[in-house]
């Protein structure tokens, strides 16, 4: 909804403006925190070509990085973006022969023989295919043999949960993106008072900076306690 201007414009509304201003993730090159938890799965996507299967599956917990780290694989390879939906059996999947994919939550695809299908194009055409997902495929529940056969022989890169130093990094950078200077000592305290993920970090970034600006006060100590202990309230509710 927009309120309209005294010469006919119109304005954007507080809600449209908070928004547009939102930080949107930066999936650069030297944005990605290399940490013990996620070298392995890097050290093995970085390994492309030499991958030991067309297809390679990296998996991880919900904000653990896997966007990113396949985001940064998809550009180095030119691949294209294939969403759950687009794969059926009925699809005409031609147009991806002989391209890289990039398949984000793939536990997601509804139809399994359309995700066969896809495997065999990408073997046929000497493509690879990199696949997304919270969980290993054993814990999909397929149904088709063929296809639970090729998930098998897919190679897991694992992102294992942020160790303490990693999320104290991430939250760092959280509030950098947002241009919010805030104290080692707070960034230390916040790191040791929310549930070691990088979805905890980010939420707790961006409720702090809301409240920040709502109660126009830097990002302290105080404020810290006051919004860790409302997000806890809120989880029992």
């Amino acid at each position: 909804m927009t309120t309209p201007e005294p010469d006919g414009g119109a304005r954007p509304s507080v809600r449209q403006l908070a928004f547009e201003f939102s930080p949107q993730p930066r999936y650069g090159d030297d944005d990605f925190l290399l940490a013990p938890s996620n070298a392995a799965a890097n050290a093995l996507i970085q390994a492309w070509p030499a991958w030991p299967d067309p297809v390679l599956a990296l998996v991880g917990a919900p904000g653990a990085g896997k966007s990113h780290l396949a985001a940064i694989w998809a550009r180095r390879v030119h691949a294209v973006l294939v969403p759950p939906d687009a794969v059926s059996a009925e699809a005409d999947l031609g147009d991806f022969y002989g391209r890289h994919i990039l398949l984000e939550d793939a536990a997601g695809v509804s139809d399994e023989k359309g995700l066969f299908h896809l495997f065999n194009l990408v073997q046929e055409s000497r493509a690879t295919m990199l696949m997304t997902a919270q969980t290993e495929p054993e814990s999909w529940g397929v149904r088709l043999p063929d296809l639970r056969s090729r998930l098998r022989r897919a190679p897991i890169a694992r992102i294992e949960p942020p160790t303490d130093d990693l999320v104290r990094a991430v939250l760092v950078k959280l509030f950098d993106d947002r241009q919010l200077a805030v104290e080692a000592n707070v960034i230390d305290y916040i790191a040791l008072r929310i549930d070691r993920s990088l979805d905890a970090a980010r939420a707790i970034v961006a409720a702090l900076d809301a409240e920040g600006l709502a109660r126009g006060r830097a990002i302290g100590r105080g404020l810290a306690a006051d919004v860790i202990a409302r997000l806890a309230s809120d989880e029992e509710v």
